[in-house]
Order: C-alpha cells, then structure tokens, then sequence
C-alpha cells in the first residue's frame, strides 16, 4: 500500500495510513528500504516515511550513486570520441548521457516503491516530525496524518553544506548558475567553464566527469593539496591524473565574494584570496558547484520532542548498536555521522536487524565489529582505499610494535599485470601497507583500473586474518587486475 498526495486539483485522503504501526522508519535510503522489506516479510506492521516521490529508493539510486557512475561512464566513451572525431558535439553526447540517467533513475525509483509495497508495508510520501515519544505528525500539503509506533528508525540521509560567502543569494539555489552536485547532474546545459569549490572527493569525482565531457574546469582548493587525509604522493598523483584530462587545480584558493552580475545569462565573477596568484585574483565561471561537504539531515525532524540528542553538527547520537537516546529509536546511515557510504547504510541495516528481529541484543552485529570499510573515489581512474595509509602505520608503528613495510608500485610498471596496458589505462598505482613481523596487512591505496573491486578483496582479507602471504600467493585470473598482487606482494 502507498499512500501519496494527489494530482494537483484531487482532494488527498488519508484514511488508507496506518495510524499505529509495529516499526515507522523516516527515509526511504537503503538501510531504511531494507529494513522495512525484511519487517514486514516477518509479518510486522511497517509505514516508511519518504518526504518526496522523487526520492524513493533514497540518495544512490535518485541523486548519487548509480546516476554520477551512469554519467562518467558516458563521459568518458565522450572523451574518447572527442578524441578520435574533432566533429563530436560535446552538448549532443552529454544531452544523450542525461537522458539515459535519467531513463536509469525513473526506472530504479519505481523499483524500489515496488520492492516496498508489499503486504504489511506501507510507503506515506510527506515531511515527518515527532511530535513526543515514538509518535511522529507527517504533513502533504494542507492534510496531516499522526503515525505511532513501537520502534522508530530514523534514516533521513545528508544534505549538502552551502557555506555563507558574500555576494551569494539568500537562497543560492533558485540561482541556476548556482548548484550541489544534485543540481549539477541534472542540469541540462553543460557548462562551458565549471568552478568547482571544494576538493573533497565529490568535488573532484565531478570535476573529472565535467572536464571529460568537455567542460573547462577548475577546482578551487583552500588547502595546500587535494585529498589531504591520503599520502602526500597519493595527492600527487591523483593532481596529476586530473590535471592530465584538463582540470586546473588552484590551491589556497578561498572564495572572498561572488559577483552574480545582471541576469542568470551572464558569467558568474569569483573573487579569491589567496591562492597562486596572490589576492585580487578573479576567476569567471558559467557555473559553480558547491561541494563543500555534507551534513545530516536533521533540521525539522523535531528530534528534541522524542528525547533523540543530536551533537554539535546536527548528527544523531548514536551507540555502537545504533540506538539513540530515545527508548526504541534507532538511526541508520547519514543521520548519525558516520561514513556516508551507501553500503555502511546497508551494514547498518544488519545491526538494527539483530535486534528488532533476531533478539540479539548486544550479541549482535555493532559498528564495533563491522572490520575496515573500503572506500573509492569514482575518477578515471578509480581510488580507493581501505585501512591505513603508509604515513598513517609509521605514526602507529611504535605504539602497536609493527615493521611497517610498503610495496608500492606504477601500474606501468607491474609486470605481471598486462590488463592496463591492454585496455589503454596503465595510470596511477598501487599500494599495500604490511606489517612485517605479523605479515598482517594494514591498508592499501590503488590508483588504477578496477580499484573499486581489488578494494573489496584487500577489506575480506583485512576482515578475516589473511596475510600479505595469501593475496601474494592466490591464484587470480588473467589478465586481470587482482593479478598485479602476485608481484607486488613478491618483495614486501
């Protein structure tokens, strides 16, 4: 069953929503979704509160994930076609990318309504907030519903930080020069000349996406070096991998004041200080993405009227098992600040699983025993990450008793991994941090093709105890990528 608001002109009703349920879970991401999926196939009553129709499925499938990794595959068959054609229209190959994503969204959006709406869910489309304890006013317009229940799952997601700068309207968005990333992979002109403030991985997962298209792109870095939590030469190395496609990097470079001059037609003016080039310097743009971080999704939500805490950044309070301060509310995912990944949501999940429908208690799954959490970073080549960087283990090294050791390596250069070279990608590198004595490996930093799914074999073998040894020693196919540890691995 789904209850949602009517076409404009056809009075809303409300009789159809439940008024008590067993679970009410508020956001329709993918922790929240499975949840109520996995409640009510075990016969328990569930509403799932989603604030918009557009967002059904939650965050990956609508505005993040699948549509970004949608668009950069297109950019880059984009680029290769400008490469091989000076005849190519950049705005004709980005028009056709934007229609696939968006053909790919709608079809993924009604899936997962779909998914949900089975016997003993039902979807409410509305704004939630708490109104006391377990009790939650969900508002459609003019009609209101009250929604009480036994347990509350609150999984409202993130939202972009917009930071105050002079010259930016009140409200920056209805300025459509002016965009999050949400904005910026809907939009449908491609702009001629990107500004891209912020250096964080969103900001740069974009900005190589939009100079692939055929954008003129700078990012705008108020720091010394992108990426700044990574290996100085990590940082280096992935400059030089955007750089290579076009992409101006300016760091030190603070935004002091925007000029949106007379109308949404004309250039936006960017007043920096600092930076390369000294103070006073000015940088034109067609359009500025702000990707500056995210931050919970919490304002409105009323969480003071359930006892739910939240801290300093607006995130949820939350313990190792998830649980708030509220009696029989949980948080899952964005809200509570931890990793903004779509599959630590989905971990999440598992942990409130264990207990509202296995009885666990702290028995069960925590994000105390989750192990590392692979990471990557959707560049051409891919990032990724998981456990310590090298400077990270030499910092620890004395505290833990390890013999940090590192095997590091230019895909170039491994040659027992040909695939590279086959498919035209031989840029970046890879890294494994070991501990000599134990042999237990400490992290590792692929730049490279098919780093997002070498990750996840380096996180199962960080998770379960396997040694540098093992992956050394395994049998991969060929050619392939995971063959390149037989070699790497060989010297550590």
């Amino acid at each position: 069953m789904c209850w949602k608001p009517r076409p404009a002109g056809e009075q809303e009703n409300l009789m159809d929503a439940p008024s008590h349920v067993d679970t009410l879970v508020i956001g329709f991401g993918k922790a929240g979704k499975t949840l109520a999926m996995g409640l009510a196939a075990a016969g328990r009553s569930v509403a799932l509160v989603e604030q918009s129709p557009a967002m059904y499925g939650g965050t990956c499938i609508n505005i993040g994930c699948v549509p970004t990794k949608t668009l950069l595959h297109d950019a880059e068959a984009s680029a290769s076609r400008r490469g091989a054609s000076d005849e190519a229209d950049a705005q004709s190959l980005y028009s056709s990318a934007l229609e696939r994503k968006r053909a790919l969204r709608e079809k993924m959006n009604a899936a997962n309504l779909a998914m949900v709406e089975k016997p003993g869910a039902v979807v409410v489309t509305g704004r939630a907030r708490f109104t006391g304890e377990r009790t939650v006013r969900v508002t459609a317009g003019d009609d209101e519903l009250t929604i009480t229940a036994d347990h509350v799952v609150i999984g409202t997601g993130s939202v972009p930080r917009i930071p105050s700068i002079p010259g930016l309207p009140e409200k920056p968005l209805e300025d459509p020069r002016i965009l999050t990333s949400t904005e910026l992979i809907d939009r449908d002109r491609l702009p001629a000349r990107l500004a891209v403030l912020g250096a964080g991985f969103i900001g740069l997962e974009l900005a190589n996406m939009y100079a692939e298209f055929g954008s003129e792109v700078t990012v705008l870095d108020r720091g010394e070096r992108i990426a700044p939590h990574e290996d100085a030469e990590t940082s280096a190395a992935l400059e030089e991998v955007l750089t290579g496609i076009g992409v101006r990097v300016r760091h030190g470079a603070a935004v002091e004041s925007v000029d949106t001059g007379a109308g949404h037609a004309s250039p936006l003016v960017l007043r920096l200080a600092g930076g390369e080039h000294g103070p006073g310097e000015t940088l034109e743009a067609d359009a500025l993405l702000i990707a500056t971080g995210r931050v919970p999704a919490t304002e409105g939500l009323g969480l003071e009227a359930a006892g739910v805490e939240t801290d300093g950044r607006g995130a949820v309070v939350v313990d190792s098992f998830l649980r708030t301060s509220a009696d029989s509310v949980w948080a899952v995912g964005d809200v509570h600040g931890g990793p903004q990944f779509t599959y630590t949501s989905f971990d999440d999940h598992r942990i409130v699983r264990d207990q509202l429908l296995r009885g666990l208690g702290e028995r069960g799954r925590s994000l105390e025993n989750r192990g590392p959490v692979p990471s990557t970073a959707f560049l051409t080549p891919p990032f990724a990450r998981v456990g310590l960087t090298a400077a990270e283990a030499r910092e620890q090294a004395a505290e833990h008793g390890w013999d940090v050791r590192v095997a590091r390596a230019e895909v170039k250069d491994i040659a027992v991994m040909p695939r590279p070279k086959a498919v035209g990608e031989p840029r970046g590198f890879m890294q494994v941090v070991v501990d000599g004595a134990s042999r237990r490996i400490l992290g590792a930093s692929l730049l490279c093709i098919d780093a997002q799914e070498v990750v996840n074999l380096i996180a199962t073998a960080m998770r379960h105890g396997l040694t540098a040894d093992d992956l050394r020693d395994g049998i991969y196919t060929h050619p392939s990528t995971t063959e390149a540890l037989n070699g790497l691995l060989a010297g550590v």
